[in-house]
């Protein structure tokens, strides 16, 4: 090396002492080379705060090393933790309503609960029964008719209350050639309302209150005999009671209905007609007897086939004076949608009434076919 090359050489180690510490790598590299002079002051001093202070050392881009690691353990950090997005998983779309055109808005239909179930049984039924003047066991030819309609409209919050409502309307006429006195006479004549409010007590016993009006359409009549045996408001029966019913519902549902037994028990039996009291156990030339005792009445609806249902009514009321039985059956065979036969069966028991016969028991049957139509 010449003298003038060292001289700048040393010049040079001396400017980097004034200056801010710098990471020279001519100096590193003379520090570790085997021709170079490794007693130069300004080299060891350099290599000296290398070694021992090195957070105040700069490189070449102005950056100290302390800063260097410290971004270089940031850079590491920041690859090494997981790659995380808020991005949803499905964009919601907006709503679009497209409104017809000519219209101004769209009502929106919004359902409320309806706890009302309205429901309904017609019929309509012929007889026609023809016997020629000689024939030889006689018998007179007749016509009959019977039209019958029952409408349920029942409230039921699927909750504790219920109210069950009930109309019942049958009326059936009969033309008979021997009758010569009668054009024609009912064979069947009703017009049953009954009502019932029902509060749960426990699973299906229900505390109830119940009311059953009855009277029929027009006048009662028999062959061949002008006289009126019972008439609109002739008689009128009006029944208030409280008690306990008990909702049936077995045999996944072919088997419904419901049993009331009420200990407290309020009969009203008006008859319009003065002349008729007797026969309904009123006293002559009054208009309203009073009862007070217990009742019962059921009415189950059993359906052992789909085409074949049997619906049966037992009502008794006494006030431990007399006593009044009633047993209605109707069994129904279905052909079709519209075309049934149907047994009707109705033994009864009053002691209030006008005794006829021998015995209080009284008997109705009939056999019908015709229309009915349910819904």
């Amino acid at each position: 090396m010449t003298a003038y090359t060292a001289l700048a050489q040393t010049e040079a180690q001396a400017d980097n002492l004034l200056l801010p510490v710098r990471y020279d790598r001519a100096t590193v590299k003379r520090q570790f080379s085997l021709d170079a002079d490794t007693t130069s002051l300004a080299d060891r001093v350099m290599m000296q705060t290398y070694l021992t202070h090195p957070e105040a050392v700069t490189i070449d881009n102005g950056t100290r090393r302390d800063e260097t690691q410290a971004n270089s353990e940031n850079d590491s950090k920041s690859v090494a933790a997981p790659i995380t997005t808020q991005m949803p998983l499905a964009e919601t779309a907006p709503v679009t309503v497209v409104v017809p055109e000519g219209e101004d808005e769209v009502a929106m239909f919004v359902a409320k609960p309806n706890f009302w179930k309205f429901s309904g049984d017609y019929s309509l039924q012929f007889m026609q029964n023809y016997i020629s003047p000689n024939w030889y066991k006689s018998g007179n030819s007749n016509y009959s008719m019977l039209g019958a309609v029952k409408l349920q409209y029942n409230y039921n919050n699927k909750q504790r209350l219920k109210w069950d409502n009930m109309l019942e309307m049958k009326l059936g006429f009969q033309a008979t050639e021997a009758d010569t006195v009668n054009t024609f006479k009912t064979t069947e004549d009703l017009i049953r309302y009954t009502t019932q409010l029902s509060l749960q007590a426990h699973k299906k016993w229900y505390y109830a209150a119940q009311m059953i009006a009855s009277t029929q359409f027009t006048r009662g009549l028999k062959n061949n005999d002008a006289t009126i045996y019972s008439d609109f408001l002739s008689p009128f029966n009006l029944n208030l009671s409280l008690g306990m019913n008990y909702v049936v519902d077995v045999w996944n549902k072919r088997l419904t209905g419901n049993i009331l037994l009420a200990p407290l028990s309020y009969k009203m039996t008006y008859v319009d007609r003065v002349d008729l009291a007797t026969r309904f156990g009123l006293d002559e030339g009054k208009h309203v007897l009073n009862n007070v005792g217990s009742m019962i009445n059921i009415g189950l609806t059993w359906k052992p086939l789909d085409n074949i249902k049997w619906e049966t009514r037992f009502y008794t009321f006494s006030n431990y004076d007399y006593l009044q039985l009633e047993w209605e059956n109707s069994i129904s065979f279905q052909f079709n949608r519209y075309i049934s036969t149907t047994l009707f069966l109705y033994p009864r028991f009053d002691s209030h009434e006008e005794r006829i016969t021998s015995t209080y028991w009284q008997l109705k049957e009939y056999l019908s076919v015709g229309f009915a139509y349910s819904m």
